[in-house]
């Protein structure tokens, strides 16, 4: 440390000046800090920081006494604020060195985990101490905060190292960051204390006298041998041996750099009031030694979560109350430097969010595993610390913990950088840390609530549960999957127009007419769309992307009430009120365009003859349904009324809205209820609606987005001739790949699949959201037997088909970054031209699952598609 206060003449002279120095808070600070090395895959502290310290300046970065930690220097300052970015970049500096060696940084005083090996750096005076000490230096895994406050006064700053004393172990209780020892909880807050302890010259510092007293206590313990020079001196407060400053030893190294403001101003604030009580003459009021060791062992066993030893009465008291009376004594002193209002916050936050030890068993208890505690210690230490303006590889590795499965995933690549399309992603939500996104996760279900964005299932409606991890779909996939999508919707629509009237492609042997009639979604009523060009208006294509190959596949298609499209518009809406700080990448496509698209193909489905603008109405089964948020927002946002069956009714052939004692025509009737529920919804006469509304559909009157017996083309049979519809009626090669697909009625193939139940993806032919589908390698022996016994009770209701290893994508679990498979669901449009929705939903399967249906469990993201 540089520029410190130059001495003053004379003992008296020197203690008003340093009085008056103190008295306008102008007293220099500075701080040294402690950090472990690890191994960003091993999670555990590593002998590198020789091969660092060569890429980093001397003056500020040096090295301790075992070769896995590495200690900073700040300069000095007079403000707190600036002693913080001070602390704040030489962070930064340090975690984007370490990074680039696959390394992080830890600022707790251990390690959660134990070192992969203990090795002391390579110098004559670590070396000679090894000799000496043995033991004690081996496990030295420990790192300390130490604080200094300028006195260039030694007389002066004996004393007050002696008056401190009482109040240090607070200091020590706010830093506790060491619940963990050699793997294993400790017990305590602060285990580094308690090893720290065990040098000869460690404890409380009870030196009565000036500078000579002092000098003759070291004179004294260097005579015994015990300790080889000044720099042994490990007093809990201390004359700096090189220095003129009072110097804080105590505290263990904080994660957080608020926390080292925090005790660097409080510390500050104590050295100035016992400045002035010097000079005003006022004695001190000690307790003895054991007292204050018993009160440095309080705050080494209790952190912040128990009791204190009040420094005032020596009497055990709750630590919010210990610490808030400090801050109250310190108030002036506080208010002399300007500090009073960022100390009071922050010491406020540490009692209201818990101290490390706390953070630390707490991330701990989730999955009991050490390693959730390394990525936690990761986070908080570069946390804040100008983030933006490190490398992508440092910025996202705070979020993102370090055994996150980068093979197959969208958005992390190997070593934990993210890939390009993240870049200025991932970042971010490092710079939130976990508290920031929970923050944001709590705004989110704000915004749901209030515009009731909710879905049903059992009965049960909840809030959709959207993630804030945006997915990024690139320019040059979008424009294969729009071709691929758009062939496929035009060759299901010919199929449904076919099978509906003469059934060509059975006739020609393009599917077998036993799939067709065994379809659960066949309905006669098909035959009753006929005067429609185009059966499916809206298809919901599910495609999944394999991690091993990185190709697309189309892994379902929805042909009858497909929904999700209004909740891809609003979760793009809710990631920008929520996230403003996510700048969109250039060549976004804008997702709030898709319900105009919708509208546009609802007004060319309208039936010959309609004049002008087409009447359309959205019909629903009301607040009821598991999808009112799709069915009302998608109305609103066409401009169309949502209706129930009740509010319709067919007179003379016409279809007509009856509300508000007003009849108006209706010529389109956007569907999102299913058959079923259409034959037992009474009409605005009271009498049933259904057939009425399918004569009208008949005689050309009104036409029905989507039509009537759609889920033929859902079948999970009839799937395995897609491919085959798209070379017949199109006469071109498929653009996008099927999954193979193996259909369970055929013996010869019901006997490849037996077997092989464990390795393959079972599923019925009329399943829906994920029902009965079972995931042979993700399945017990017990559920794949059951699953076997039902194959073979009914063979033509299933389907099998080989495993997809989708990919996964970051998705915030509370805490960190957890690799989820995710598939999309996108949107073709079927009108007088056929288009694909620049919307699209992600859809996010719960933790050890590949099933991203919402009614199981699953969620969704905000889809950001380039084009």
């Amino acid at each position: 440390m540089s520029e410190l206060l130059q001495s003053s003449a004379g003992e008296d002279a020197a203690v008003a000046d340093a009085a008056g120095v103190a008295r306008t808070g102008r007293l220099t600070l500075g701080v040294e800090e402690e950090f472990h090395l690890v191994d960003l895959r091993s999670r555990r502290p590593v002998p590198r920081a020789p091969e660092l310290l060569d890429r980093l300046p001397y003056v500020s970065f040096s090295a301790e006494l075992q070769a896995c930690l590495v200690e900073t220097n700040s300069s000095v300052h007079t403000s707190l604020e600036g002693l913080r970015a001070d602390v704040a970049g030489l962070r930064a500096t340090l975690a984007a060195t370490a990074n680039r060696a696959g390394l992080g940084i830890l600022a707790s005083g251990t390690a959660p985990l134990p070192p992969v090996a203990s090795s002391v750096t390579p110098t004559s005076r670590f070396l000679t101490m090894l000799d000496d000490y043995g033991m004690l230096v081996r496990e030295q895994m420990i790192c300390g905060l130490q604080v200094h406050v300028g006195i260039p006064d030694r007389d002066l700053a004996v004393a007050v190292a002696r008056r401190v004393a009482p109040s240090v172990p607070l200091l020590l209780a706010l830093t506790a960051s060491s619940p963990f020892w050699a793997g294993a909880d400790s017990g305590y807050a602060s285990a580094r204390s308690l090893v720290w302890q065990r040098w000869p010259s460690a404890g409380p510092y009870d030196v009565d006298g000036g500078a000579a007293a002092h000098d003759e206590l070291v004179g004294q313990l260097l005579a015994t041998g015990v300790i080889r020079d000044g720099g042994m001196i490990y007093f809990d407060v201390r004359p700096s041996p090189h220095l003129p400053t009072l110097e804080l030893r105590i505290t263990d190294a904080c994660p957080l750099v608020d926390d080292v403001a925090l005790v660097a101003g409080l510390f500050r604030a104590l050295v100035a009031q016992e400045i002035e009580a010097v000079a005003a003459g006022r004695p001190a009021m000690l307790p003895p030694t054991p007292v204050l060791r018993a009160a440095a062992w309080r705050a080494a066993r209790s952190g912040v979560t128990g009791d204190l030893l009040d420094p005032v009465t020596a009497r055990p008291v709750p630590a919010a109350q210990a610490l808030r009376g400090m801050l109250e004594r310190l108030r002036p002193q506080l208010e002399a430097s300007g500090d009073t209002e960022l100390v009071t916050d922050l010491l406020e936050s540490v009692l209201v969010n818990g101290g490390s030890a706390q953070r630390q068993r707490t991330a701990y208890v989730r999955r009991e595993q050490l390693g959730d505690v390394v990525d936690l210690l990761l986070d908080e230490t570069v946390r804040g610390v100008g983030v933006e303006d490190l490398p992508p590889e440092v910025a996202a590795r705070s979020v993102i913990p370090l055994d996150y499965p980068t093979s197959g995933d969208e958005a992390v690549g190997e070593g934990g950088a993210p890939t390009p399309p993240y870049a200025g992603i991932l970042p971010l939500l490092t710079a939130l840390g976990p508290e920031g996104m929970r923050r944001r996760e709590g705004l989110r279900d704000q915004e749901q609530r209030t515009h009731e964005v909710t879905f049903s299932v059992a009965g049960r409606t909840q809030l959709f549960p959207v993630d804030l991890v945006p997915r990024v779909v690139r320019a040059a996939e979008w424009s294969r999957l729009t071709e691929g999508l758009t062939q496929r919707a035009r060759a299901l629509d010919a199929f449904l127009h076919d099978v509906y009237a003469e059934r060509r492609a059975v006739a020609d042997g393009i599917i077998p007419a036993h799939v067709v009639d065994g379809a659960p979604g066949l309905r006669s009523t098909g035959v009753l769309a006929r005067h429609q060009r185009v059966r499916a208006h809206l298809c919901g294509m599910d495609l999944v992307k394999d991690s091993r190959t990185g190709e697309w596949a189309v892994l379902e298609d929805n042909l009858r009430v497909p929904s999700g499209l209004a909740y891809a518009v609003q979760d793009r809406r809710l990631v920008r009120r929520v996230l403003p700080e996510l700048a969109p990448p250039e060549g976004l496509l804008e997702a709030e365009a898709a319900p105009r698209m919708l509208l546009r193909t609802l007004q060319d489905a309208a039936p010959e003859g309609v004049r002008g603008e087409p009447s359309i109405v959205l019909l629903s089964e009301g607040p009821s349904g598991s999808a009112w948020f799709d069915h009302r927002t998608l109305a609103s946002e066409m401009g169309v009324p949502c209706v129930q069956g009740g509010e319709l009714e067919v007179e003379a052939g016409r279809v007509l809205l009856v509300r508000d004692g007003a009849r108006q025509p209706v010529d389109v009737i956007y569907m999102r209820v299913g058959e079923e529920e259409l034959n037992h919804t009474s009409g605005a006469d009271g009498r049933p609606l259904g057939p009425p509304l399918l004569a009208a559909l008949d005689a050309g009157m009104v036409a029905l987005c989507n039509a009537p017996g759609n889920g033929v083309g859902d079948d999970k049979a009839v799937y395995a001739y897609v491919p085959e519809f798209i070379r017949y009626y199109l006469g071109e090669e498929p653009e996008l790949a099927s999954v193979p697909t193996y259909l369970c009625h055929e013996p010869e193939m019901l006997a490849e699949v037996l077997p092989r139940l464990h390795e393959l993806v079972l599923k019925p032919v009329d399943g829906y959201g994920g029902e009965g589908v079972l995931i042979g390698p993700l399945a017990s022996e017990e559920e794949v037997d059951a699953a076997r016994r039902q194959l073979l009770s009914a063979p033509h209701r299933w389907i099998a088909q080989e495993v997809v290893s989708l990919t996964t994508h970051p998705t915030f679990d509370g805490e960190h970054l957890s690799a989820r498979h995710v598939d999309l669901r996108a949107f073709v449009l079927q009108g007088d031209e056929v288009r694909v929705a620049p919307a699209a939903l992600t859809r996010v399967a719960p933790e050890g699952s590949m099933i991203v249906n919402s009614s199981r469990g699953g969620g969704a993201k905000d889809t950001w598609i380039l084009g």
